[in-house]
């Protein structure tokens, strides 16, 4: 045992250590924060993650932002499963902004190596940026990394404050720690038949020394882990009580409206707010730069969000346009792919002689795909709500990266990280876009010119669908040799597009554009195929537009000109595409139980009844490994006979995500992540004339509606390996498994997303 003091500067090493030493010791503990939790009346901390009330509320301190994917309920439950809570007292709230809850994992997983490889540079590098995150990383919720980063502090947190409780109870008892047992929230002497709950204990028990090492539970007796359980968000979402950042109300609350640039990334050259100014309600007009991949704007503040946006109307601007003037959709488009006529870029995985085994090949194929921008398309716009007043900043933001918004509102404000507060809401949608932080620099900026007064800025969907930081546009060549079999001999593929890591890293640090990026070949080149040669790259092109973490990054484009490109040449050899995969795997277990479990569950090789109006059906096949989980999905379409529309029946996956925490939530996921897909593969497109984005709301943008949406069924694989990802994996199958079942119903080849048939 150790005192709270000697834990933290113990686990922070001795100063001067020798870098060597730092090396081999494992990343600095992740269960205390470095500044003191504040007081609470009637709860009581015990590290930090978990308080524990005297009236028996325990309430989990989330380290990520929950925005409908579940992970409040998901890492509730890892924590109370090991607390042994009783599970209808436990509640949530975000967590302060601190070291120990950088996201590890997510840093780690981005290192541009093959799953397979489980070489020593691997394993150092890993080691070593996982230490390093822990010092100087940032606090994410992305790459669907929560439950992955957080499965050990989570467990470790709950063990640690279950086994003070345990001691307390002994104490108090005065009997040995070994004879006393607890569940459900209530310690128990069972020798005495005396017991306490969890609340009249929680007092004593947080002082009691924090134990160096606990026992974590076995699989076999996990209680919550495991079994599918309602969401904890769930009630406040029913009942209106779920406060989002546009929920935000601190008294004499202002809006703010905007007129934003036309162009991407266009400035503010003059503005003429005085008619916007004596409107009713307004409180001030004043332009704003963009700012960290932010287009300017002029701001109009007033007493609702009616008069802030009627008084918008009123604004005259001339505008500096950005970057992308004068850009076309075509234009963008002929850039990459032009890059690609000389250039095989930068290559992330390369075995075996391509060039020797093509040209020996007794067929070859070659394709080109293409994938366009696309926007976010969150339910809730961007927004964001700042307080500066007496030299302190209170910031209320729906965001994944909470300390990145704090270190963006305090350069706009003029002000010391640590003088800023940042209250992480409920987040209406997120995936990825959240990760930007544009729009909190842009609303403290409005907010240091009204001191003393909350201001809450505000978007429109249109500036939301039209000023995004949107999925990268790709273009890829694939290449394969077949022999007199039909077995692939050499696979090659180069894709183009710009980096998102590259213009993330300088928007929000200022850092220079260098070096590989991962995501933009994930999915290509980290997948598990069997190729006798390979050779996968990248052309990284910098294109004057913004470009972001959408879900499931590179693989959500990847995934499809892979997964189409590996059925063109299974119908080539005249093979199944099941079969053809399977062949592949030989070495990959996991990789072919998935496999045939979507295969058995979708009927796969069993003829197909026509849909209602007579239409023949047929099925398409896609397999891909994202974010540590494997999924399989067979996609049912037809085409309606009407409009010839692609109408998707029924999609059925297969996942292994490791140790499935929360059956229901995966489940839930899956067909959020499919939905998302579904929308990208039919409808989604953005697209640029003269440097202005032309969609502007669901009209032009359309997203899946309830006719459109397939039945759909989610096989959960059973192991008891780690958690991985799962937010994400559901999405990248989806396109190619629709296309593929096209082809086999039209024999049309679509190589451009969105599907569109001829």
């Amino acid at each position: 045992m150790v005192s709270r003091r000697a834990f933290v500067l113990g686990s922070a090493g001795v100063g001067g250590a020798l870098v060597v030493g730092w090396s081999v010791m494992p990343p600095r503990q992740r269960l205390l924060t470095e500044n003191p939790a504040a007081a609470v009346p009637g709860e009581h901390t015990f590290n930090g993650w978990v308080r524990i009330g005297s009236d028996d509320r325990v309430t989990v301190l989330l380290a990520k932002s929950e925005m409908g994917q579940g992970v409040s309920t998901a890492l509730a439950m890892v924590l109370a499963d090991e607390l042994d809570a009783d599970w209808s007292k436990v509640r949530t709230e975000p967590a302060p902004v601190d070291r120990i809850y950088n996201n590890l994992a997510m840093v780690v997983d981005g290192l541009p190596f093959h799953p397979d490889d489980d070489g020593t540079l691997k394993h150092f590098l890993g080691w070593m940026t996982a230490k390093t995150m822990r010092e100087v990383g940032v606090m994410a919720t992305g790459g669907s990394s929560s439950v992955k980063d957080l499965w050990m502090p989570m467990r470790q947190a709950g063990s640690s404050a279950r086994a003070m409780l345990v001691s307390a109870a002994a104490q108090t008892w005065k009997v040995p720690v070994g004879a006393v047992t607890v569940r459900s929230g209530v310690v128990h002497h069972l020798d005495s038949g005396r017991s306490l709950r969890y609340g009249e204990l929680a007092e004593r028990a947080s002082r009691e020394l924090i134990p160096t090492r606990t026992v974590l539970k076995k699989p076999a007796q996990f209680t919550l882990i495991g079994k599918a359980t309602r969401r904890i968000d769930t009630p406040v979402k029913i009942d209106g009580s779920a406060r989002f950042g546009i929920d935000v109300l601190p008294p004499g609350l202002r809006y703010a409206s905007l007129v934003m640039s036309p162009t991407l990334g266009g400035q503010v050259a003059r503005h003429d707010g005085a008619a916007a100014a004596a409107m009713p309600g307004v409180a001030k007009v004043l332009a704003v730069a963009g700012t960290r991949g932010g287009s300017g704007a002029v701001a109009v503040v007033a007493d609702t969000p009616w008069h802030a946006m009627q008084a918008a109307r009123k604004v005259s601007v001339d505008w500096t346009p950005g970057p992308a003037a004068g850009l076309s959709s075509a234009g963008l488009m002929q850039r990459l792919a032009q890059a690609l006529d000389g250039d095989d870029g930068f290559g992330y995985q390369s075995r075996g002689d391509v060039r020797g085994a093509l040209q020996g090949a007794a067929r070859t194929l070659k394709a080109e795909y293409r994938a366009p921008l696309l926007a976010h398309a969150t339910m809730e716009p961007m927004n964001c709500t700042v307080l500066l007043k007496d030299g302190q900043a209170t910031v209320w933001a729906p965001s994944q990266v909470p300390d990145i918004a704090r270190a963006a509102a305090a350069q706009a404000l003029g002000l010391p990280t640590e003088r800023v507060t940042v209250n992480v809401t409920l987040l209406g949608g997120g995936f990825g876009r959240r990760l930007e932080v544009e729009h909190v620099a842009q609303a403290a900026a409005v907010a240091r010119e009204l001191p003393g007064q909350p201001v809450q800025t505000f978007w429109s969907r249109e500036q939301d669908m039209q000023h995004d930081l949107y999925r990268p546009p790709c273009v890829a060549r694939y290449e394969a040799g077949l022999d007199a079999q039909g077995r692939i001999v050499a696979w090659r593929a180069t894709s183009a597009g710009p980096s998102i890591v590259q213009q993330y890293l300088a928007r929000q640090w200022g850092l220079p554009a260098a070096g590989p990026d991962k995501t933009t070949a994930e999915g290509a080149f980290d997948q598990p195929y069997e190729w006798p040669a390979v050779r996968v790259g990248h052309v990284i092109v910098d294109l004057p537009v913004g470009v972001g973490f959408w879900r499931a990054v590179g693989h959500s484009h990847q995934a499809f000109f892979k997964e189409c490109f590996l059925d063109e040449c299974a119908h080539a050899a005249g093979q199944d595409p099941l079969a053809y995969r399977l062949a592949l795997l030989q070495r990959h277990p996991r990789h072919r139980a998935v496999l045939e479990a979507v295969a058995r569950a979708a009927g796969w090789g069993q003829p197909l009844q026509p849909a209602a109006d007579g239409a023949p059906r047929a099925r398409g096949f896609a397999l891909h490994q994202s974010f540590g989980s494997i999924v399989a999905q067979v996609a049912e379409v037809s085409v309606s006979p009407a409009d010839k529309s692609i109408r998707v029946h029924r999609i059925v996956a297969a996942i292994d995500c490791g140790l499935v925490v929360n059956p229901a939530g995966v489940r839930q996921q899956m067909e959020s992540a499919i939905v998302y897909g579904l929308g990208a593969a039919l409808h989604g497109e953005i697209t640029l004339r003269d440097g202005r984005v032309e969609q502007s709301n669901f009209n032009d943008y359309p997203v899946p509606r309830m006719h459109e949406c397939p039945k759909i069924e989610t096989v959960l694989m059973q192991n008891l390996e780690p958690p991985e990802g799962v937010g994400e994996p559901g999405t990248p199958p989806v396109a190619p498994a629709v296309a593929n079942a096209l082809f086999a119903l039209t024999g049309q080849r679509l190589r451009s997303l969105p599907l569109r048939l001829a």
